[in-house]
This record gives structure tokens, C-alpha cells and sequence, in this order.
């Protein structure tokens, strides 16, 4: 799925990084030059907002997508709360992240994200 994401965002324009783990992406000091942060809800050891958690204690202040295939009121609602932009429940249609990333970072043009 990772690889999937990545390569959509990539067509369409955005550079993107993505990591395997949580902890990749969170010891990566180029992670807080991102201009758009996209988490998956269940990670192996955390989950995605502990992980916007963490990148908003050490400063970084992007917008998030938060995508789950988990969807409740109450999950969206610990997501707006903890700074996601949007909540993408999955299955998405194809181009619902490339157009929300889109919109959050006031470009459809080249951007990194991770």
C-alpha cells in the first residue's frame, strides 16, 4: 500500500518519502521539511497520531492526512484534534490523497512530503 501511495503522489507531482516504519520517518530529521505529512491510523509499533503527535512536539506544524481503513466519529474526531487536515477512510477512490494533499498545501505542483 505504501508503494502504491507513493508512486500516485508521485504522477502527480509531489516529492515524496516514505518509510517502512514509524520510527524511520521519526528519527529522519528531513521529515520536518515535509510540507504534508500522510499517516496510516494502525502502524506496527504506534499509530498515526501518536506519530503527528511526536513531528508537533518537535516543531513541525504541516497539515496531515490521516488514512484508515477503521473509520468511526470518534477516530476523526482524535484526528482533528490532534492536527489532521482530513481523515481519508480506505477504500479511496483514486485520486481522493492526490487531491487532498493538493488542497492542504495550495499546490498541485512539486512538493515533498513524507
Amino acid at each position: 500500500m505504501r508503494r502504491s501511495l507513493q508512486l500516485l503522489l508521485r504522477a502527480r507531482g509531489f516529492d515524496v518519502r516514505a518509510y517502512a516504519t514509524a520510527g524511520a520517518l521519526l528519527a529522519d530529521p528531513l521529515a520536518q521539511d515535509a510540507c504534508c505529512v500522510v499517516a496510516d491510523y494502525r502502524l506496527e509499533e504506534t499509530d498515526g497520531i501518536e506519530v503527528l503527535s511526536r513531528l508537533r512536539a518537535e516543531g513541525w506544524s504541516g497539515p496531515a492526512v490521516l488514512i484508515t481503513a477503521f473509520p468511526s466519529a470518534d477516530l476523526s474526531e482524535r484526528a482533528l484534534a490532534h492536527g489532521f487536515s482530513r481523515v481519508l477512510e480506505k477504500p479511496f477512490r483514486e485520486h481522493a490523497l492526490g487531491d487532498a494533499v493538493a488542497q492542504l498545501t495550495g499546490t498541485s505542483e512539486a512538493h515533498s512530503l513524507s
